[in-house]
């Protein structure tokens, strides 16, 4: 059988990787720490697990149309605007088999073979995977702690070619956690808009990102960038991981496009699973999802106190997410030898920054606070032991 150039050329998604590693090892009778994938130990809110219940056993589960339930895109829409002041249209809202679905589609109507799109390194791998498979060149540009590991105006600028046709942001980062400061992020997207080129903002841990002084929510991209196509997702800040929906809103040019890419990639959406998530927008499950919100930022505090002391720096605490971005390189390990070791010895699984691009891909690690707090006690415990042994080697 030939296989595609394209699949061939995709690389592991190594956090993947690690949690089948990790899952061999509990196999075989270990207690594995699993601080490596995203995945919020809460579950869904239990009106939305309510919801679904009543949905699955009161009507036969036919397709939606590709663009998603009608009340759902409205839901959305609404959410903008209570959330983050922002008027949206209900139809500029797609929803989408999870935010890669959405990611797939925004590449699909955007990309064509040869176009350069700028993103950020470190960033999320599957989103210039996806743009690959396109037929995109991607450009990672290189960023750093002064930048908070985020693309900034002048690094865009610096790195914009006569082929750039568009740029990937993501705000908060995952590996990072950091956001894209709002006054940046307008910039960037007015140098793009200038130059006719496309945006794609990732804005799935926005709404896990910290509030201001003032106890606002950061803002999202169409605040001031109405033409921005801006990925969402349910798994993280309503805690729907593994139930495969999200969304996107996009220009209204855009949406007759996406409509029949949806309806060729996907027909629609998970029908039960869209039912059920009207229900993430009731006060009852917004008030468990801001509550869970506050308890990632006291989990973020554990951990950050917790490798200090151990003495893994983090250069750039996070603002969002629910990832810490550490740097190993004191320990004499690359992030791929360290990770590997504290799988084996210590039975705590992490993340290595091979997966998120090149300028930290050997000393960088990621570590996913989505765990328990007491997940992240004995975690940080164990690699306290670990790093401990590797001072005395």
């Amino acid at each position: 059988m030939r296989i595609s150039q394209r699949a061939q050329s995709v690389a592991p998604f190594y956090a993947m990787e690690f949690g089948k590693h990790a899952a061999a090892l509990e196999a075989a009778g270990h207690r594995v720490v699993k601080l490596s994938l995203g995945e919020p130990d809460f579950g869904a809110p239990p009106a939305v697990l309510d919801a679904l219940r009543e949905a699955v056993g009161s009507r036969p589960m036919t397709y939606t149309g590709a663009l998603g339930l009608p009340e759902l895109r409205q839901a959305i829409a609404r959410f903008y605007g209570d959330q983050h002041g922002v008027d949206v249209d209900p139809g500029r809202v797609v929803v989408t088999a999870g935010a890669s679905a959405a990611l797939v589609l925004g590449a699909a109507a955007l990309v064509d073979p040869g176009d350069e799109v700028l993103i950020a390194d470190p960033s999320y791998p599957c989103n210039r995977q996806i743009a690959e498979s396109f037929g995109a060149r991607v450009t990672l540009v290189p960023t750093s702690a002064g930048s908070r590991y985020q693309l900034d105006t002048a690094a865009v600028r610096s790195y914009w070619t006569d082929r750039t046709r568009g740029i990937m942001v993501a705000s908060p980062s995952n590996p990072t956690g950091t956001s894209v400061p709002a006054d940046e992020l307008a910039a960037i997207c007015e140098l793009a808009r200038e130059r006719d080129a496309w945006r794609i903002v990732d804005e799935i841990y926005l709404d896990l990102g910290d509030h201001d002084a003032q106890g606002r929510p950061p803002r999202s991209v169409l605040s001031y960038d109405q033409e921005a196509v801006v990925i969402n997702s349910f798994s993280k800040y309503f805690g729907m991981t593994g139930w495969r929906l999200g969304w996107c809103v996009v220009p209204e040019a855009l949406v007759p496009a996406l409509e029949r890419l949806a309806q060729n990639y996907m027909i629609c959406a998970s029908t039960p699973a869209q039912h059920a998530a009207l229900a993430c927008f009731t006060p009852e499950s917004l008030a468990v999802c801001e509550e869970r919100r506050a308890e990632f930022g006291r989990r973020r505090a554990l951990v950050l106190d917790g490798l200090a002391q151990i003495g893994l720096p983090v250069p750039v605490p996070p603002d969002g997410a629910f990832y810490v971005y550490f740097d190993v390189s004191g320990t004499g390990l690359s992030s791929w030898e360290f990770c590997g070791r504290a799988l084996q010895e210590a039975h705590v699984a992490l993340t290595p920054g091979r997966d998120f691009g090149v300028g930290t891909a050997e000393t960088h690690v990621r570590l996913s606070y989505a765990a328990s707090a007491d997940e992240l006690r004995e975690g940080i415990a164990r690699l306290g032991k670990f790093v401990a042994t590797l001072a005395r080697t």
